[in-house]
């Protein structure tokens, strides 16, 4: 009988040859020490450098971790959805390749869901002083902005929608990415806005969290195209997309 992990850690990563080893070693070095019986997904996501032989170089003696391509550039939110379908944990999570959440605070989403949360989301507003590195102040102010503007239009209560660092019971999780449609940076409030409209507990946690000056998000150029998007979720809602019957996809071995 197959032994599953009970965590899956999702990492999308697109030219991060740079951080990605420091990052698999962080995330990893964390698994062991708390001894985690975890799986460690990296998603290239059409990477034009060396990550992807980076990845599997690690994985060689990281048995942990293991590589899926996407088949060319797709987007963070195809590369999480990706993988967060292949993943075989009874929990799962993704978190961005930068770590601005440190790893060890996955214990506080885990332990949200542990507590009856169907899904749990990070968030770096509502405990501000947990920040030990700030974003520049005008990243905060467009941050703010545009989540007014998703709250206001998804009608979302969260604080915090953009955090790259959510956690999911393995079937909320088959339902939310079968029915997601976004594929780049505006993905969040969809998974949001689905996990909703289905019933799930979400529940908002407080994390640590540093900004990285290397970041890639533009919030004039990405954040426009992320309120178009939320026109897109308001439309496929009004349409009935997000209304399916959704089968959990089983895992090799499993039945009925």
């Amino acid at each position: 009988m197959t032994e599953y992990p009970t965590y899956s850690i999702v990492i999308p990563a697109y030219n991060e040859s740079a951080r990605i080893p420091a990052t698999l070693e962080a995330v990893v070095s964390c698994i062991r020490a708390h001894k985690w019986r975890a799986e460690v997904i990296v998603v290239n996501d059409g990477s034009r450098d060396s990550t992807a032989k980076l990845v599997r170089a690690f994985a060689e003696h990281a048995p942990e971790v293991r590589l899926i391509e996407n088949p060319g550039n797709r987007g963070k939110g195809y590369s999480v959805r990706s993988g967060l379908l292949q993943a075989q944990g009874e929990i799962v999570m993704f978190t961005d390749s930068d770590l601005s959440a440190p790893m060890e605070e996955a214990e506080r989403l885990f332990a949200a869901i542990a507590a009856g949360a169907d899904i749990a989301i990070g968030s770096r507003w509502l405990e501000s002083s947990r920040q030990t590195h700030r974003q520049p102040f005008y990243r905060q102010f467009l941050g703010r902005c545009f989540n007014a503007v998703t709250r206001m239009v998804m009608g979302l209560r969260f604080v915090d929608t953009q955090c790259g660092f959510k956690a999911f019971t393995r079937a909320a999780a088959q339902t939310i990415f079968q029915l997601q449609t976004i594929e780049r940076w505006g993905f969040d409030p969809e998974i949001l806005f689905i996990a909703v409209k289905r019933g799930y507990r979400v529940v908002e946690v407080p994390v640590s969290w540093a900004h990285d000056a290397r970041s890639r998000l533009s919030y004039v150029k990405d954040g426009m195209k992320m309120i178009e998007e939320l026109a897109i979720i308001r439309w496929n809602a009004l349409l009935g997309r997000y209304d399916k019957r959704i089968q959990t996809i089983l895992r090799a071995g499993e039945t009925k």
